[in-house]
């Protein structure tokens, strides 16, 4: 019932409108003052390979992020200097403009769970919440939003592509 309240009901489209322009705003604001004011993500990687997420017991609970960290992301830093303030920055536009929202909030809830497997809480269990909340919501949360055009026309061409595929192999 809630489901179906928050993919298709107009109130529901109006709501996330506001939860969506709200994580659009933070992440555009996040993406563009690391663009434009310099980012290094190597202190923040070394930080959270030096002291990893650990549980109660005082063992390393997500060790395996902490060898990505150390053995990918450390080593091509150069890459996710990149990669982290265009991504936020992009995301932030997406959310904002409401144009491909389904697609932005799961990248912007892949960096959320990223950012807390290195052991950022800050505002990331907020933002998670809202992010699914927006990501169930589908198509609806970027009804009021480019989305309203973009979707249709992309199934559109999706149907198109597959019309032609049939089509070349019945031929």
């Amino acid at each position: 019932m809630f489901n179906k309240f928050l993919r298709e009901n107009k109130t529901a489209a109006v709501i996330l409108t506001v939860l969506r322009l709200y994580l659009g705003y933070s992440w555009f604001t996040a993406g563009f003052h690391k663009l434009t004011g310099g980012f290094d993500a190597s202190g923040f990687l070394k930080g959270a390979i030096a002291n990893p997420v650990k549980g109660p017991d005082g063992a390393v609970v997500f060790g395996w992020y902490v060898d990505f960290l150390k053995h990918i992301a450390l080593p091509n830093v150069d890459v996710f200097n990149v990669l982290v303030p265009w991504g936020e920055t992009l995301i932030g536009l997406g959310l904002i403009l409401g144009c491909l929202t389904t697609t932005a909030m799961f990248f912007g809830l892949v960096m959320n769970f990223s950012f807390f497997l290195a052991g950022t809480v800050s505002h990331n269990p907020r933002d998670i919440f809202l992010g699914f909340i927006i990501l169930t919501a589908g198509y609806n949360a970027g009804r009021i939003g480019l989305d309203r055009w973009v979707v249709p026309f992309i199934r559109k061409m999706a149907k198109k592509e597959t019309g032609n595929v049939k089509h070349k192999a019945s031929a």
